[in-house]
């Protein structure tokens, strides 16, 4: 992923993406090198660790197992900026180049299956404390409830450890304050799909570019 400068995230925004966002995609590689990606529910540990579980027959298991060095990929909060928009000072309107505005991360990590009963069950209830809505009934999964029990053995749960974050905001870094307050006008004006939540971060970010 090319990321400029100006379009770097800092620790604290991507932090701030795992707090907010609680689904994503994993990345490994099949018996034949290609990509294969599995789409999933996941929770941050607070520290170096994303925790998720998976069905026991998915066949990224096989993948994780021969090469446990995986990638975590998070998109969000993107909007296509139009080309009337984007031209440069000086360049008319209908010479413009449209771009996209976008939120990602990816994080390399090192894969470890949990095969273990304890582990497992220590994955779902930190997944349920987060997912379940505020005054769910579920209780935590236990071996003592008996739909648990007998299906916990169809689950592994994976731990990805994190080593390195690719963390990219994507939102005019490199234009003048005036372009981007035009951009972020029109943004509000069109308040479609994700524009609210892509102005948001026009104006947080600021350009940072020389």
């Amino acid at each position: 992923m090319l990321i400029h400068p100006w379009d770097r995230a800092s620790k604290d925004e991507w932090l701030d993406v795992l707090r907010r966002v609680d689904f994503g995609q994993l990345v490994v590689s099949d018996d034949a090198g290609y990509p294969f990606v599995v789409p999933s529910h996941f929770v941050h540990d607070g520290g170096d660790q994303i925790w998720m579980h998976l069905a026991r027959p998915n066949p990224v298991w096989r993948a994780v197992e021969a090469n446990p060095r995986v990638l975590f990929a998070l998109v969000l909060d993107y909007t296509y900026v139009e080309a009337a928009w984007n031209a440069d000072g000086g360049l008319p309107p209908e010479h413009g180049v449209p771009t996209s505005y976008y939120t990602a991360v990816q994080f390399r990590c090192t894969a470890e299956v949990v095969d273990d009963e304890e582990g497992k069950l220590a994955i779902l209830r930190r997944q349920l404390g987060r997912l379940e809505p505020g005054g769910s009934r579920r209780e935590p999964p236990s071996t003592d409830i008996e739909s648990d029990r007998r299906m916990l053995p169809g689950i592994r749960g994976l731990r990805l450890t994190i080593d390195e974050v690719l963390a990219k905001m994507k939102y005019g870094g490199n234009k003048t304050p005036e372009q981007r307050a035009a951009i972020a006008e029109r943004l509000a004006e069109r308040d479609r799909g994700l524009d609210t939540q892509a102005r948001e971060h026009l104006l947080r970010r600021g350009g940072t570019a020389g």
